[in-house]
């Protein structure tokens, strides 16, 4: 019997949340990636549109913003994806997918600090 093997979803992202009329939004995603569950975004400030938030930039979206709770394949063109954006609300740190420039323990406890100031706390078990 073949073994199935099924992507991350929002029950593997998030935890615990308030309310989700409070606490996610629909917002659109830069076009040209896959993003999955659990990625953690930022705003390009010019566009508006959200994408991995990296390591370092000047274009807005080097502060993350919220974490992806649906995988949303965005690279055929413009899309839109639900975002938890304010807490308070848990969310698993092992889901949490990361900028390519987010590579080290430093920077990945930079981006969990900037989602722990919006209120989403990112835990080891939930």
């Amino acid at each position: 019997m073949p073994v199935l093997t099924e992507p991350p979803g929002m029950g593997d992202v998030l935890k615990y949340e308030v309310n989700p009329n409070y606490t996610r939004e629909i917002v659109p995603l830069l076009p040209g990636t896959a993003y999955p569950a659990g990625s953690v975004l930022g705003r390009v400030t010019l566009s508006g549109k959200y994408t991995f938030s990296p390591e370092t930039g000047s274009d807005g979206a080097e502060t993350a913003l919220g974490v992806l709770l649906y995988a949303v394949d965005a690279t055929l063109g413009d899309a839109i994806g639900i975002l938890l954006t304010r807490g308070p609300a848990i969310v698993s740190r092992a889901a949490l997918a990361y900028d390519g420039s987010v590579d080290d323990s430093s920077k990945i406890a930079a981006k969990l600090g900037q989602l722990t100031l919006l209120g989403i706390i990112p835990r080891d078990t939930a």
